[in-house]
């Protein structure tokens, strides 16, 4: 590769939608001759996907691109992009803070991009482009490369659609991504074949709410693309995320029944397990519908692993509607949960709320929750002891456990996911990532098992 490229570096701060999304902006700036870096300060071109979904991951962004409003080691500035869901939220107001701001990108204006970057090579400046777009992108540009992140990957995200109109009322969402917009099915299933054939075996599709997928002019249902991405060769498991509980239909209950090869694991947010709560929020569900469609799926799949989302502390959150959600947790008994305190987000209804709690309050019950649920995930953990398990296996674990023994100059310590997403390391001369192994669980720690590899795998 020349080394008179122009040099760029894309920091990705937010969800996997995100992650996703920094994949297509580094393939588009391939297109457009730049070759990636590992360093900003050596690069000639920065981007920050940003993400606005909390005030804590919106100061991140205008911290991180602040750094480069004087030079950098090679000479003069480099071209300052603020792309994603923070652009889209703060437009021209971005450039208060940001004076050195080059571009302000959308989530809506990808397909735009390199008109952009054209217009920023002939010496323009302080471009904002955060307009609407009538079609949703589809995917990694023809001419780039279907793999623009360095090293391998046996695991990849795929959006298959953009935006919501669930309209939560403490959700910023529906106002950065617009409405929602379902990808052509056999696009994406064009873009997973790309990536199996470059070695991906793993897939998880991605959107605000997949269950509401509505492919070739509402005409291929979430259920129907699943089908059509498990007939894709070289790809080995699916798995998707986020689901609405509201939509969560028995089609799609079927389709994970029937399917082997979607993962035994779904994430449903709870948000909350009072049902007072849950009509502030505007969740469209109460408790029993939630409840109806755990017992419905466990009647279907029952072993599915089962993961949620939880907010703590929204406004007008009592000590009775904590006490619900505790009890909702103690009822599912999760193996995850993703627990937040409230973060009022401008021009969300949630933020004009009377009743906001104070700090203190949700700190302390953010803590007693995530103490409580520590305890199920553990026990949850303990119970896949004795049990073997299948790991897609995804690299070295990143610092030795105990267990780690090493038999010869071969051994490593490894790390796969279960098909139940549960993290499991293990001790191998053989095993390389991408590899399906069996293991027989002998430990379980908080967050992780530790496996042994089966003599017969």
């Amino acid at each position: 590769m020349s080394q008179d490229k122009p040099k760029a570096y894309v920091n990705t701060i937010g969800c996997q939608m995100n992650v996703y999304d920094s994949q297509i902006l580094a393939g588009l700036l391939q297109n457009a001759g730049y070759e990636q870096t590992h360093d900003p300060d050596l690069a000639d071109l920065v981007l920050c996907n940003t993400c606005a979904i909390r005030h804590k991951a919106q100061e991140k962004a205008y911290s991180f691109l602040g750094r480069f409003a004087g030079t950098r080691i090679k000479g003069d500035r480099p071209l300052t992009i603020m792309a994603g869901c923070v652009a889209q939220k703060e437009k021209e107001k971005a450039f208060i803070r940001l004076p050195h701001l080059d571009l302000v990108l959308g989530t809506q204006a990808f397909g735009r991009f390199e008109t952009h970057l054209n217009a920023l090579a002939a010496g323009e400046t302080r471009i904002v482009d955060t307009g609407p777009s009538e079609n949703i992108f589809e995917g990694f540009p023809k001419d780039a490369p279907i793999n623009p992140l360095p090293g391998k990957q046996v695991s990849r995200f795929v959006t298959i659609m953009q935006g919501c109109e669930n309209f939560c009322t403490y959700c910023v969402v529906p106002y950065v991504r617009g409405k929602e917009k379902s990808r052509d099915p056999f696009a994406i299933v064009e873009e997973i074949k790309g990536l199996a054939a470059s070695g991906v075996r793993e897939i998880t599709l991605l959107g605000q709410n997949v269950n509401s997928y509505a492919g070739n002019n509402g005409k291929v249902c979430f259920a129907d693309l699943l089908h059509l991405v498990s007939r894709v060769d070289g790809i080995e498991r699916i798995r998707f995320a986020t689901s609405h509980p509201k939509d969560l239909s028995q089609d799609l209950i079927q389709a994970m029944k029937d399917i082997g090869k979607v993962c035994n694991h779904l994430h449903l947010p709870v948000q909350s397990g009072s049902d007072e709560v849950l009509k502030r929020m505007n969740r469209k569900y109460d408790r029993d519908t939630y409840f109806t469609r755990i017992s419905a799926l466990r009647q279907a799949c029952p072993d599915i692993a089962l993961s949620t989302d939880i907010i703590v502390g929204f406004p007008g959150e009592s000590v009775s509607d904590f006490q619900q959600t505790m009890n909702l947790l103690e009822t599912v008994e999760f193996d995850a949960v993703f627990a937040f305190s409230y973060s009022a987000r401008s021009f969300t209804p949630a933020a004009k709320f009377s009743d906001q709690l104070d700090e203190q309050t949700k700190r302390d019950r953010l803590n007693e929750l995530l103490d409580f649920q520590e305890k199920i995930t553990e026990k949850k953990n303990k119970a896949f002891v004795g049990k073997k398990v299948t790991v897609l296996v995804e690299g070295d674990s990143p610092k030795p456990r105990d267990g780690f023994v090493k038999k010869n100059k071969n051994t490593r310590q490894m790390f796969g996911r279960s098909d139940a997403n549960k993290i499991v390391h293990f001790a191998t001369d053989k095993a390389a990532i991408g590899d399906l192994v069996t293991l027989e669980i002998i430990n379980a720690y908080p967050h992780s098992l530790w496996g042994e590899v089966c003599e017969s795998d």
